[in-house]
């Protein structure tokens, strides 16, 4: 196999071990498809256009997917498996997809059993759609079936369009408390893949966030203490690491990346 293929097959086996660890290593029983209950699932969430699944975390399948998700992203159901869902993330995306999952595996086995079925995570990532294009998905999860030591068996998915009303590509990670619970916004996530992504150098960072400000070189010496010829250095090695030339095409890839 290819680096690239191997690579890919190393993060979706991390990815199954989380989930692997969300379900204590059990197996759920038979699925059984209620429509009612799908329903009455759909009133936790806030959706426009939308598809739904259920998801087995022990064994790592997707169960069912509804035949909303052909129209939104061009697949058939039958098709729409783990292995095509990790291939069809965004390649800037899925290390914080990654880290996100592991974040929530961990939420959720502190929880007490008594517990797993009241939250909902929630975040948002790209997935191409079957014509090549990219769309955001909000991502929001429940858990439908656990037992009694709190092991999640079965959660039900909701993928929203969000694509026009989001449109910086800062990912944020919440758990919606149900039933009374508090909820937690903008958790900051396990940052095991994320990390080794990390481009610029917190100093970097200081001076993008100047430049983004319209600063000066020499306002941003002042700003931080240093000569505007390490200003320069700083600027030049900002360029260099992101392949950018210009101001304005700096600003933009900052954005996508959440470096501002």
């Amino acid at each position: 196999m290819t680096n690239h293929t191997n690579m890919k097959k190393l993060l979706f086996d991390e990815a199954r071990k989380n989930w692997l660890e969300i379900g204590h290593h059990k197996k759920p029983g038979d699925l059984k498809l209620e429509v009612e209950l799908y329903k009455k699932m759909l009133n936790i969430f806030q959706v426009g256009d939308f598809y739904y699944m259920v998801f087995n975390p022990p064994e790592g399948i997707i169960e069912y997917t509804s035949s909303s998700i052909t129209p939104i992203l061009g697949y058939e159901p039958s098709e729409f498996q783990l292995e095509m869902l990790m291939e069809i993330i965004h390649p800037d995306d899925l290390p914080y997809f990654l880290d996100f999952e592991t974040t929530v595996t961990r939420f959720w086995k502190q929880l007490p059993p008594e517990k797993v079925m009241k939250y909902k995570s929630r975040y948002d990532y790209r997935l191409k759609k079957k014509n090549g294009e990219y769309m955001r998905i909000l991502q929001q999860i429940v858990t439908i079936q656990s037992d009694e030591h709190g092991a999640v068996l079965r959660t039900f998915v909701v993928h929203t369009d969000i694509s026009h009303i989001k449109h910086d590509h800062k990912m944020m990670l919440s758990f919606v408390g149900l039933e009374g619970e508090p909820s937690y916004i903008d958790v900051q996530p396990d940052a095991n893949f994320s990390k080794s992504r990390e481009v610029l150098t917190s100093r970097e960072k200081e001076v993008l966030y100047l430049i983004s400000q319209d600063y000066s070189s020499e306002a941003i010496g002042r700003c931080l203490n240093i000569s505007p010829k390490t200003v320069g250095t700083h600027r030049k090695n900002i360029y260099r690491k992101t392949g950018t030339h210009t101001v304005t095409g700096l600003i933009k890839l900052a954005l996508q990346n959440g470096w501002l």
